[in-house]
């Protein structure tokens, strides 16, 4: 219980962390792309170092989620398509092309498509790395541990102009401030968070671990550190909670863990809307007591 619970928190906290900034950039989606355009570095990886070692494939996951963000943006920039349209056409080509790539290589290609698209965290505890002979525990959690290191650092080298492009992308070019570095750096985290966490939780849940709870915590607050925090603190709170859910009702841990993404997030929006038309309802009777006459 006690590895699954912690690869679920890291798991959690740093798809938080980059999935706040896409959020604020109204760029969501774009986690969605770049976790189905990275298919055909991983294969890549694969056929290049014969092995199943999680940090090659990071590396080609990595090259092609950049790949994925430059090709977007060079289409829209050159055409007259919106960003969602050059996304669509970006991230489903590269996709194709990983899926022909593992059907021609697929008797050399020993990758679980299973496992990539929905993840199972409940083997993390048997996943054992060996390091000169001595047991270091489950390979998961070391990996994770060293994705959500370099994203704490990311941003808290970057938090200035991080918190800049988030709000103002112009602004910040006017500023001279290096927004091609800022923008593709968080990109290629963006693409090390997906991949280190298709084996925990796949392809399509890591998406709504990088939306949602940055999405509850956007309804919350309007402070860029407090979002930040509140993210990680609801993505944190779901994997917890998740894993005794899907204890509760025989259950998969990492939908378990997105259903309580969801709840939370309702639960925001609730209290939201209640608190909005409450506040609306005071100033209304302030305004009507203005313009009573004495």
């Amino acid at each position: 219980m006690f590895w699954i619970i912690l690869t679920a928190i890291l798991v959690s906290a740093s798809c938080a962390l980059v999935g706040s900034i896409l959020v604020m950039r109204k760029q969501a989606m774009l986690s969605d792309a770049i976790s189905h355009a990275v298919l055909p570095g991983i294969v890549i990886a694969f056929l290049l170092t014969a092995s199943r070692n999680t940090f090659p494939m990071l590396i080609g996951a990595g090259a092609f989620g950049l790949l994925t963000v430059y090709l977007t943006d060079l289409i829209t920039r050159k055409t007259k398509l919106f960003e969602d349209s050059s996304m669509g056409i970006v991230f489903t080509t590269l996709f194709a092309i990983g899926v022909i790539l593992v059907t021609l290589f697929a008797d050399m290609v020993d990758l679980d498509q299973e496992c990539i698209l929905y993840g199972e965290i409940a083997y993390v505890p048997w996943d054992r790395w060996l390091f000169m002979g001595m047991d270091m525990g489950p390979r998961p959690v070391w990996i994770l541990s060293f994705v959500l290191l370099l994203n704490i650092i990311f941003f808290l080298v970057t938090f200035k102009e991080l918190k800049i492009y988030s709000f103002d992308y112009q602004l910040a070019l006017t500023m001279g401030l290096p927004m091609a570095g800022i923008h593709y750096g968080l990109m290629g985290m963006v693409s090390f968070t997906t991949i280190a966490s298709f084996e925990s939780v796949g392809a399509i849940l890591v998406v709504a671990l990088i939306i949602v709870p940055p999405a509850t915590a956007y309804l919350l607050t309007d402070k860029f550190l407090n979002m930040i925090l509140l993210s990680v603190g609801f993505g944190v709170l779901s994997a917890i909670t998740g894993y005794f859910l899907a204890v509760w009702i025989d259950s998969t841990i990492a939908g378990a863990i997105v259903v309580m993404t969801g709840i939370y997030f309702l639960m925001a929006y609730i209290y939201k809307v209640y608190f909005d038309e409450k506040r609306q309802g005071l100033d209304s009777q302030k305004n009507i007591v203005a313009l009573t006459p004495k």
